[in-house]
């Protein structure tokens, strides 16, 4: 009996606005559920418009959560509206002080909740797709293995066997239904955007290719935290490279090692793995991590130094080196005997 004393309201009000000759909705129909009235207003609330859902199944859904009075009244205003949209999927955040044609361009036009994910400076694909997950942003694993699929990578313009390196640290908003094509791409336009056309002069008068300043930049950010630095790291790797000196990083070697454990061993450094910079000369074959864009410009910029060494202070920072003789002085005093001072 309710419905239809509903049904007969809604003919009534839809004639008036007819007679009226009424060109926008009729303001009896857009009235919200709860007005709002002074400070605070209605609660906002998680709506979640699934995948291929009717007008009347999500007309049905707001108002089981309170949001709107009756679902015929809605459905009745998409009508009457001259929009043709569909009604977009994903989450909204909505409240019952909106008018329910304001709830209706909202989903008309995809205004989604979007999730704001921060990525580290230095974090690794398999960091990086960790950290989506616990997001609620997708899956590890399809990330992991999107990341390293040669067709999708080529998609991206790029001719490389994996995103490693190439997926910028950055903060990055996304909707909870994004795939992790989505997320890959813009974390590659990211990068696009820092690697600048005066980053590109730089890197072809060092003849260095992208792919190289990016596995060098790489290197530079899993060294050091100390953003000063950066400069100072980047020319001893520079001036080893110069003189065909292996660049004995360790990063490098533990990115190589499956499962690593927490323990870098005297056998790994002596091992057969590709990204063992103590046995290999040059650059090791792509990215250990995603470098940032100090990280970037350090590669390319580094420091005027005859620097060929440097040990850790153990206080986050280094004592950098030009001689061998010099080098162990510095090892004997930060590593050895850790709690002399540095004269």
């Amino acid at each position: 009996m309710r419905r239809w004393r509903i049904a007969a309201w809604l003919v009534m009000v839809v004639c008036m606005a007819g007679y009226a000759g009424a060109a926008t909705v009729p303001w009896l129909l857009d009235r919200p559920l709860n007005p709002v009235d002074g400070a605070g207003g209605p609660a906002v609330k998680i709506v979640d418009i699934p995948e291929g859902a009717s007008l009347r199944q999500v007309a049905a859904l707001l108002e089981r959560e309170h949001l709107i009075a009756h679902r015929w009244v809605f459905v009745l205003l998409d009508k009457l509206s001259k929009t043709r949209r569909a009604v977009r999927t994903g989450e909204y955040a909505l409240h019952a002080g909106m008018r329910p044609s304001e709830i209706l361009s909202e989903l008309h036009q995809g205004h989604v909740l979007l999730h704001s994910v921060t990525i580290p400076e230095g974090y690794s694909v398999a960091q990086i797709a960790q950290t989506f997950e616990q997001k609620g942003l997708g899956r590890a694993e399809d990330i992991k293995r999107l990341a390293q699929d040669w067709e999708f990578i080529q998609t991206l313009g790029l001719t490389v066997p994996s995103l490693e390196g190439y997926l910028f640290p950055d903060t990055y908003r996304f909707a909870r239904n994004v795939s992790s094509k989505e997320i890959l791409s813009a974390m590659v336009e990211g990068l696009r955007r820092v690697f600048t056309a005066d980053l590109q002069t730089r890197a072809a008068e060092l003849r260095m290719s992208f792919h190289e300043v990016l596995t060098l930049a790489s290197v530079i950010e899993k060294e050091t935290g100390a953003g000063e630095e950066r400069q100072y790291v980047s020319s001893v790797f520079h001036n080893r490279l110069k003189h065909h000196i292996p660049l004995q990083s360790d990063p490098t070697v533990i990115y190589g090692i499956k499962n690593f454990d927490g323990n870098l061993r005297k056998k790994d450094l002596s091992s057969s793995n590709p990204y063992n910079t103590y046995r290999v000369r040059g650059l090791p074959p792509g990215p250990i991590a995603s470098p940032g864009a100090e990280a970037i410009r350090a590669a390319l910029f580094p420091a005027a130094t005859q620097y060929l060494y440097f040990v850790s202070r153990n206080d986050g920072t280094h004592y950098f080196s030009s001689t061998l003789t010099e080098h162990e002085r510095a090892v004997d005093r930060c590593q050895r005997r850790p709690y002399r001072k540095l004269s």
